[in-house]
């Protein structure tokens, strides 16, 4: 366990050390939605990005919450904690990141841009929320700040990636994957939504996602899963993408949270596609992809945990 996460569990009691109130920078209809969102995420039903708003995503992780458990989520009675943030938090190392794919190809590695973003994915929540608990915080070393009180998310150590990486994205399989329960993984565009259920048809995870777009449509039918590649690179073949800039060739992007298909990849049958988390947290569920299926990297990692080569994996409209 890293010393991050070891400082971290100290601090189960939500009230600040001088009494204060760590929810007084929000308004009640923002502190009634964190709360929410907190429940939801604990439980297994990700409204993605914890923001404090009631969002689509929110929207249709307590519907999926209520449908699976026969009630509404009741709100967590305790849905920050404190955190003190560690000289390791704020060493780094952090990238300044390019816009531009070939410019990124440079990179040695695609990390966090800021301590404020590390933090954010750690904790599940937009980056702005944490600045809306902690107003006037410098997110330095020393540092007590609110948080929401979830699992934290920590990004897989980097590897040497495998030599059989492919297209768009690595598609490496783990040389040794856990045998694991056998559960479906169906994602259905009309409510831009996965889920995950057990052989008794009981919904084990939800999360919200997004999906192609009409340029690169979900490829609707039955897959597998053929492999998990974590912290995969990013192979990038302008030929693939019907946006990229005519003047891009054929190049390999560092893993990194930052990469463009996140911390990890779930191969499937379908050639080139596959699941995987994004850069991008606030973008999931409410744009389009360019065909593959994209989560938070936190969620990613979930659904990666939860599947094995030979998962089946339904595709839906």
């Amino acid at each position: 366990m890293t010393t991050a996460v070891l400082s971290m569990l100290f601090a189960g009691d939500s009230i600040r050390a001088n009494g204060s109130d760590p929810l007084g920078s929000l308004e009640p209809k923002a502190r009634q939605a964190l709360a929410v969102q907190v429940t939801l995420d604990r439980a297994g039903f990700s409204p993605g990005e914890i923001d404090a708003a009631s969002g689509t995503n929110t929207v249709r992780a307590s519907r999926a919450y209520e449908d699976a458990k026969g009630s509404a989520p009741v709100e967590d009675g305790q849905p920050v904690i404190q955190y003190e943030i560690t000289t390791e938090d704020a060493a780094g190392p952090f990238v300044e990141l390019p816009a531009d794919m070939m410019e990124k190809s440079k990179l040695p590695s695609l990390g966090y841009a800021s301590v404020l973003e590390m933090l954010a994915e750690r904790f599940h929540a937009s980056p702005k929320l944490l600045q809306r608990l902690n107003p006037g915080a410098r997110f330095e070393a020393g540092e007590q700040i609110t948080v929401p009180n979830v699992e934290p998310f920590m990004p897989p150590v980097p590897e040497t990636p495998p030599a059989n990486a492919g297209a768009p994205a690595a598609q490496a399989r783990s040389p040794k994957q856990p045998a694991r329960p056998p559960v479906t993984v169906t994602v259905t565009d009309r409510t831009k939504s996965l889920e995950v259920k057990n052989e008794a048809g009981d919904l084990i995870f939800f999360a919200p996602v997004t999906v192609g777009s009409t340029h690169d449509p979900l490829p609707v039918g039955d897959w597998k899963v053929t492999g998990v590649s974590q912290n995969p690179p990013f192979n990038y073949n302008p030929d693939l993408f019907w946006d990229a800039d005519a003047s891009h060739s054929k190049t390999k992007i560092a893993p990194g949270p930052n990469n463009p298909v996140g911390v990890v990849w779930i191969d499937l049958t379908n050639e080139h596609y596959g699941i995987h988390g994004t850069p991008e947290p606030n973008r999931i569920g409410y744009t389009q992809s360019h065909g593959c299926i994209r989560l938070t990297n936190w969620d990613a990692m979930r659904v990666a945990a939860l599947v094995s080569p030979g998962t089946k994996v339904v595709l839906a409209n």
